[in-house]
Formats: C-alpha cells, structure tokens, sequence
C-alpha cells in the first residue's frame, strides 16, 4: 500500500511542485491538495491519511494550529512541515506538540521522499539547515551547561561519532557510507543511544550533542 499523503500549501505553483515530488512513485501517493489548515483538517475527517505535509503560512488556520489539531484529534496521522521558517523557538514548539519532520522548501526532490518514508515507518527527520537552526537555538543556552552530563561517559567512541553526524544533519545511509557501516546498524546505535541519553526525539539528541560538545 502506498503511503498516502495531503499536502496543504496555499501557493498553488508550490503545492503542484511538492506533489510531483511524489507522482510516478509507487510507494507514495498523494490524496489531497489542499491550501489552508482548515481544508486539510476537514479532508483528514473524511479519509485515509498517513503523513499531512503542511506550511506554516497559510490563510483560516495556519499549519501550527492545524497541526495541534491533527496531533490531538488523529492519532493515526503524522505530521511534517515544510515551510521557509528556520527560527528554531518554532520547529521546537512543533516537535513539542508532536510532529515528526520539519523541512526546508529547498530540500531536494530525493530526500523529501525518503524523509517521508522515514516519518511513515516511526521515525523522525530533520534536514541539514533545519538541523542548524536547532543548534543555533540553543548556542544562547550553552553556556549555562558548567559540567558535561555523566551520561557522556556510557557512550561508546562509535556511539559519539554517530551522535556528532545525526547533530550535522546527516541521513542514516549517509553516516553508514561515512563508518562504513549499513544504515541498519546506523539505527541501532541510534535506538541504543536515544535508550542510554532518556531522550525521545531528535532535536533533544542534538541538544545534548551541543550541550556536551560533541558537534565539532
């Protein structure tokens, strides 16, 4: 079964881009456009949707309110933004309410599908510039850090490898061709190192890798 995604962006020319993205591709296909939040909340009501692709910027509800909305009310659907927005106070406040990807609109074409795919299978993505909007965020914080976390200490040196590429924006296959190692083995170090930090999603990983100067 293809997964089956609306796409609410009221810049027509847009939208029509992002959809093609995903048209001919087999394992995708895109079952709504639609140009407001309101729109897309009515249509999820009505149908099947695995992953709601929202902008921020829309008219009637925006794509923040909307996606409370589809995070609270529709359990069964995940969300992602891709939107020109790179505060980091606003991709925090939406990993904060539950979305599992946030993206810039100059992602390439390939990466979009496999961040889609990657969000439908469980998983959270976060492209590089998204990445360094996170890590900027929290450069005002880190001062406040006198000590690194003991936590450090339960790492292994692959375990900080992999932890300083996640922070630099890179995909699982990505860091795999860099460590010469599969991309499934890439996620088990990256379930294990999650389980051994108490975090639950990305931007905390990266946080942590900031915090304790594992970026660089």
């Amino acid at each position: 079964m293809p997964i089956k995604i609306l796409i609410a962006d009221d810049h027509p020319l847009i939208a029509e881009g992002i959809k093609n993205t995903f048209d001919n591709q087999t394992d995708y296909q895109v079952v709504a456009v639609v140009n407001n939040g309101k729109e897309a909340l009515e249509f999820i009501e009505q149908h099947i949707v695995d992953i709601a692709l929202l902008d921020i910027n829309m008219p009637i509800i925006d794509g923040i309110e909307c996606a409370k909305k589809i995070t609270s009310e529709f359990k069964d659907v995940k969300v992602a933004m891709l939107s020109m927005f790179q505060e980091s106070s606003i991709i925090k406040s939406l990993i904060d309410i539950g979305v599992k990807g946030y993206m810039l609109k100059t992602i390439p074409s390939d990466e979009l599908l496999l961040a889609i795919k990657n969000i439908y299978n469980g998983k959270e993505y976060f492209n590089a510039d998204v990445t360094k909007a996170l890590l900027s965020g929290d450069s005002a914080s880190f001062h406040q850090y006198q000590k690194k976390s003991p936590l450090l200490e339960e790492l292994t040196s692959r375990e900080k490898e992999i932890i300083k590429s996640i922070s630099q924006g890179n995909t699982n296959t990505q860091i795999g061709e860099k460590l010469f190692i599969s991309p499934r083995t890439v996620d088990t170090h990256r379930t294990n190192i999650m389980r051994k930090l108490d975090v639950h999603n990305v931007a905390s990983l990266i946080r942590f890798a900031f915090q304790n100067g594992l970026t660089s």
